[in-house]
């Protein structure tokens, strides 16, 4: 499960890219498509970007879903987000922007302008880096020190420039450098975007997590949890193009089945990690989701897409708690 958690799971804070002046992480490890799919603290970001060659999206269901709780007349647009994209995945399916139109305001995983500014440059490096007299290479088995020196080479990095930096975070760098080299930046991510169009038109916006918090998840892994993660990364490095592809169409489509058959295939093998990443998040927000339908209110939700799915998403949590869940495409009026 290497870089397709990368995808899932958030943004890295914009400290990120500051802390190597590079930037992108892993597919089908819970960790890397954590960060894809599943966490906004993984991306840094730059200003709201439009696409220059607009393609048509009017014919994308896309990754909404709406909830209602009729007695009150609570409804949430769940849209589900990937955390970069490349400029050609724009626009969005038309359900994002009729999401938003018909919202009060906006959450996102992380308030807007979280993990900006050097402060987070500082505490990223404190969570990512050995202490002195510790290194990588010591803490990794020479065939993959191997693998990751031959990785660095291909990309023009010194690979003892990153021998002081944990297992879990080189592997966050590598899949974040191979997006980079497809196009893909945390400034078109779908979570920046509505950042930027809300912060604009002075629509109130916050947070479900803190970046401390989603650091901190990173910060639990044992060692071994760690080397296997970065084992898996550089193993994937060359199927990374093709996979993303696919988990864009399928996002785009909002083909729920198939993104999950992408992002939990590996699940039985990492049940505490993806407890750690996805579940217990989506246990964790379920109360402020109540409250909000409870109260009346009409809310556009931007997370990760891969909260949305498995027997422990948002979607079937919501269901087996009373809540009318339904496809954007199955609503007929907003």
């Amino acid at each position: 499960m290497g870089q397709d958690w990368f995808l899932s799971i958030s943004r890295l804070p914009a400290g990120w890219g500051a802390c190597l002046n590079r930037g992108v992480f892993n597919i089908r490890h819970p960790l890397a498509v954590t960060c894809l799919f599943f966490l906004s603290a993984c991306n840094q970001r730059g200003g709201e970007r439009t696409p220059d060659t607009p393609v048509s999206a009017a014919s994308q269901a896309g990754s909404v879903w709406v909830v209602d709780a009729p007695e009150t007349g609570g409804r949430l647009f769940l849209c589900g987000t990937i955390h970069i994209l490349r400029e050609d995945d724009y626009p969005l399916s038309p359900a994002y922007e009729a999401a938003y139109a018909n919202s009060d305001r906006v959450i996102f995983e992380l308030p807007p302008g979280a993990g900006e500014g050097p402060s987070m440059t500082t505490r990223m490096r404190e969570l990512g880096m050995y202490p002195e007299g510790e290194s990588l290479e010591q803490n990794v088995t020479p065939e993959t020190w191997k693998e990751y020196s031959q990785w660095a080479a291909t990309r023009g990095i010194s690979p003892g420039s990153l021998n002081r930096y944990r297992p879990w975070f080189v592997s966050l760098l590598i899949t974040s450098t191979e997006y980079a080299a497809l196009g893909a930046k945390p400034e078109w991510g779908v979570d920046h975007h509505f950042e930027e169009r809300a912060k604009r038109d002075q629509k109130p916006a916050d947070g479900l997590e803190s970046v401390e918090f989603q650091l901190q998840l990173f910060a639990k892994l044992t060692p071994a949890q760690q080397n296997e993660m970065l084992v898996q990364t550089l193993g994937e490095v060359s199927t990374l193009p093709k996979e993303f592809d696919e988990m864009i169409t399928s996002w785009k489509e909002g083909e729920l089945d198939s993104l999950s058959e992408m992002l939990f295939r590996e699940q039985a093998k990492f049940p505490d990690l993806m407890d750690l990443f996805l579940f217990n998040r989506n246990l964790a927000w379920m109360g402020r989701l109540e409250e909000m339908l409870k109260k009346g209110e009409k809310v556009m939700l931007l997370v990760g897409t891969g909260h949305f799915a498995a027997d422990k998403g948002l979607i079937p949590l919501l269901r087996q708690r009373g809540y009318q869940v339904r496809h954007y495409r199955d609503v007929e009026q907003f």
